[in-house]
């Protein structure tokens, strides 16, 4: 007999089923050679969440928050990366819809990351580019993916360079700055499928950045699912006004990542580095985005204690 106790992750599971034989009886039913199966980097998992102390606590800021799994990637990304560094992840869900500077930054300034994740359409636009503002002005770490790129290309355009109306044509068409724009060659396309950019695709990093750090490589390959890119245009003025251009597609022509260097920790991707990640393997971006958080979380508990 094999149970199936409740355990309080997942990824306990194969190393309980193997404490009650399960692979003995496996081997045994299929009239396979008995042996001991051999978990490996996997039982080194289990050891590492098993070992769990500290904890840190990232802000989702994104519009399907009542329907949790619509970010499941994300979320399995983020506890990937926290088994890595031995910390458990706890999620904030934050609705981006109706949030005010104010409320943002009181909400945020509590937490230990924030991460805006892809998505489609306007609705909660202007509370991802709240909530990016807040994590730029104020440390704290701050991870984009796909649209979250796009909010802090448009943030970062507005309150740094002072375009007041930048935007992504997505959202505003009529926009003054469209900073984030289809391409020329994209907008005579009727079909929205054609205009899609999928698929796993090579990007190549900017030796000396934090994103060529975390990967260890300056030609990667990662998966995309978008339509809008950051408009060439105005490339050399967020580039000169200190935005890192740290990885590009096709030679330099588009941009793929950006980041702050003076920044605790600030990257956005155009690709979706969450559907790579694994579970003995975190996605290199979650796993140093989760790095920092815990770094902000040492000092945010060291100086609770110094106060006290």
């Amino acid at each position: 007999m094999v149970a199936s106790p409740d355990v309080p992750d997942v990824y306990l599971v194969p190393s309980i089923l193997k404490e009650q034989g399960l692979d003995r009886l496996v081997c045994e039913k299929l009239g396979l050679p008995d042996g001991e199966a051999e978990l490996g980097e996997w039982q080194e998992l289990t050891d590492r969440i098993q070992a769990q102390r500290e904890e840190v606590e990232i802000a989702l800021v994104g519009k399907y928050v009542k329907l949790q799994d619509a970010y499941l990637s994300v979320h399995e990304a983020l506890k990937h990366a926290g088994a890595h560094h031995g910390c458990r992840v706890r999620v904030r869900w934050l609705d981006a819809e109706g949030m005010s500077l104010e409320e943002a930054a009181g909400v945020l300034d509590e937490v230990d990351g924030v991460l805006v994740p892809g998505g489609f359409g306007s609705r909660g636009w202007e509370g991802k580019i709240l909530a990016c503002r807040v994590a730029r002005e104020h440390g704290i770490p701050y991870l984009g993916i796909c649209l979250g790129m796009h909010v802090a290309v448009s943030e970062f355009a507005r309150h740094v360079l002072g375009l007041e109306g930048a935007n992504s044509t997505e959202m505003d068409p009529e926009t003054p700055h469209p900073v984030i724009d289809l391409l020329p060659e994209q907008k005579s396309v009727e079909d929205l499928g054609g205009t899609m950019r999928l698929g796993a695709q090579a990007v190549e990093l900017e030796a000396n950045t934090r994103t060529a750090e975390a990967y260890g490589d300056v030609t990667i390959h990662e998966r995309h699912r978008h339509r809008y890119e950051v408009n060439n245009h105005y490339r050399p003025r967020l580039v000169e006004a200190g935005l890192v251009v740290s990885g590009t597609y096709q030679e330099g022509r588009l941009v793929e990542i950006v980041e702050l260097p003076e920044h605790p920790w600030f990257v956005a991707s155009q690709f979706h580095p969450e559907f790579k990640s694994r579970p003995t393997r975190p996605a290199p971006l979650f796993r140093e985005f989760v790095g920092a958080a815990l770094a902000r979380a040492r000092e945010r508990a060291d100086v609770g204690v110094t106060t006290a």
